[in-house]
């Protein structure tokens, strides 16, 4: 029956693969990049230089790097592992803890949600590599869209001067009708708007009121957000077998990009003013006295190496049994925050620039975000010679970033549904990834209209925020107590090789305490200072903030739901219910009867899903 059953190959299998009914990696090289692609997004470049700068310069490495060792790596290296090890998706890999498997869904949910609006910033990108096909950069000058606050360098609206000896207050109009001259210190500047950031308001998004304003569908946006999502399901047609291949170039191409930044800013004036505020003698030690610094870099460690979403698990579960998993998690660890630290030269050598130029100081124009990646940067970008070709550099660097990390998302979607209905994949994988482009698409649409960046704020602050972290903290907590760390360490070594107790004691402290301890600590920060959301100064709506909870809820719900089914469907008493409810499934273990050993020969056939045993019908 296995015969027969591996001879029917999908497009997503071939003979040298290991497991013939989900498929491998054709090479190890298709893994790691598609992980580091995974991994190095947007947030590297828009948001971690920001960081830096403002959590004591070059000081925010030491807990940066403190938080790596602490909560990124262990957690990277559970997943990574987790797997491998069952070869299966983030849902069905809770065969390990059946009471938990509400955390796989979570994680599922949440990583749709992120989906619909990333493939949003996507588009937003290419619709300015598009514009960027131009003699002049249309945000270069404030052409006809612009009001009269645009203006490329700061206007004066009044100061002191002195006049037939005596000194006087007047307005700046005054002052050049009189032919006067402003005293050094007194000059009050009027309220003014780069023009890249009108263009960015005004055209690119021709951004309504508040999320009250939905208006119309902004129609290059939503044909940039159809490119985009045309993109992903062409790449991902034949699942990790084509994605494995692009990722060599949209994973390695971005660094190619970087350099040539870097390069460029570092031979501007100003570029040393940026850098030393980056990382340089600005650095401010005292910083680490303050919590909100330890928060952000525990924080962005654990937002950036994508952990908890789902995608490492997927990654990870087309790897061969024997792959060292472990030295390809510190691998793509240490690559994810070298690339940080390395785009923030980049940044803000171009950026130092810019306060050169429009004689400001570097704090006034370095922003993160939305506002670093469409507003402060191109502008920078618009006064250098050559723009146009700076500019598409640039877009096409984060469309690129982009693109990698969404691969990777759709592709734990569709993993998770090929677990569910392995046949149904075999037969129809690609279809059923088209369909998937096409919904997320039609979802998407609302992110696109004239209130759209709203929205994307929206499900990025409730969604892509503590949602993630009660997964991880159910994650780390029921495979180290309930499954248990040693047995999980014991699963690790079947794949990996015998290692000594001296090997294990950084990992088992990790995973015993400090991880977990740090990642309550973040919940519990995020949840007492939590805010509600606001885009720049507007506020949202009460029932936009209530949309998000709704949102969350959604997300989080099925932890619990899973958990009472579980327990309901189990047979005996409450208390007997609830333990082998914490038992593994019979049929967890490796994929492969071939790399079960010992350990595992009784599982049952993994390929089909079983109930929860009773606890006398399986003890381990």
């Amino acid at each position: 029956k296995d015969f027969s059953l591996s001879n029917e190959k999908g497009a997503h299998t071939s003979d040298s693969d290991e497991n013939l009914e989900r498929g491998n990696w054709s090479s190890k090289g298709d893994y790691l990049l598609s992980m580091v692609g995974y991994a190095v997004g947007l947030g590297n470049v828009w948001r971690f230089p920001y960081l830096t700068y403002q959590n004591g310069g070059g000081a925010f490495l030491i807990p940066y790097t403190l938080m790596l060792a602490l909560a990124g790596l262990p957690l990277f290296f559970m997943e990574c592992s987790l797997g491998q090890f069952a070869s299966l998706g983030p849902i069905s890999i809770w065969r390990i803890l059946p009471l938990f498997q509400g955390v796989g869904i979570t994680m599922v949910i949440i990583s749709t949600f992120v989906a619909i609006y990333y493939n949003v910033i996507i588009a937003y990108a290419l619709y300015y590599l598009f514009a960027s096909f131009q003699k002049v950069l249309p945000w270069s000058d404030c052409f006809s869209w612009a009001d009269e606050f645009c203006s490329k360098t700061r206007l004066v609206s009044d100061c002191n001067a002195t006049l037939d000896g005596e000194i006087i207050h007047v307005n700046y109009s005054f002052i050049t009708s009189n032919n006067l001259t402003c005293m050094n210190g007194t000059m009050n500047y009027k309220p003014v708007q780069f023009p890249s950031e009108q263009y960015w308001n005004k055209v690119a998004l021709q951004r309504s009121s508040g999320l009250d304003e939905t208006g119309t569908i902004v129609w290059y946006l939503a044909l940039c957000l159809l490119l985009s999502w045309m993109i992903v399901g062409a790449v991902l047609f034949k699942g990790i077998k084509s994605s494995g291949k692009v990722v060599y170039f949209t994973a390695l191409f971005p660094y190619v990009i970087l350099l040539i930044l870097l390069v460029r800013g570092a031979t501007l004036e100003g570029a040393l003013d940026g850098i030393e505020y980056y990382i340089g003698r600005q650095s401010n030690i005292t910083k680490l006295m303050e919590a909100e610094v330890w928060k952000d870099a525990a924080t962005q460690i654990f937002y950036s190496l994508s952990v908890a979403w789902g995608g490492l698990v997927a990654l990870s579960s087309y790897n061969k049994f024997h792959n060292n998993c472990y030295s390809d998690a510190i691998l793509v660890c240490v690559t994810n925050c070298l690339t940080s630290v390395f785009a923030g030269f980049a940044i803000f050598s171009i950026l130092g620039h810019m306060a050169f130029v429009s004689e400001r100081p570097v704090s006034e124009v370095v922003d993160s975000g939305f506002d670093l990646a469409f507003v402060a940067y191109p502008e920078a970008l618009s006064r250098l010679p050559v723009s146009p070709l700076w500019s598409f550099l640039f877009f096409f660097m984060l469309l690129l970033l982009g693109l990698d990390s969404q691969f990777a998302t759709i592709e734990t979607l569709t993993t998770t549904i090929q677990d569910i209905y392995p046949e149904v994949m075999k037969k129809l994988r690609m279809p059923i990834t088209l369909g998937v482009c096409i919904l997320l698409f039609f979802l998407g649409l609302i992110c696109v209209t004239q209130a759209g960046i709203y929205w994307v704020n929206l499900i990025d602050h409730f969604c892509a925020g503590w949602g993630i972290l009660i997964a991880a903290v159910l994650e780390i907590t029921g495979i180290v107590y309930i499954y248990g760390g040693n047995r999980f360490i014991e699963d690790i070594e079947m794949m990996i090789g015998k290692k000594s107790c001296l090997f294990w004691l950084w990992w088992r402290m990790c995973w015993f305490f400090i991880t977990p301890v740090l990642l309550m600590a973040i919940l519990i920060w995020s949840l007492v200072t939590f805010s509600p959301p606001t885009y720049g100064s507007v506020p949202y709506p009460t029932w936009g903030t209530a949309v998000g909870w709704c949102m969350i809820i959604f997300c989080v719900i099925w932890i619990p739901i899973v958990a009472i089914l579980k327990i309901v469907k189990a047979e005996g008493n409450l208390c007997r219910r609830i333990v082998s409810c914490c038992r593994p499934a019979a049929n967890w273990g490796p994929y492969l009867e071939c790399n079960r050993g010992e350990r595992y020969s009784h599982v049952v056939d993994p390929k089909k899903e079983h109930e929860i045993p009773t606890v006398s019908g399986f003890v381990y």
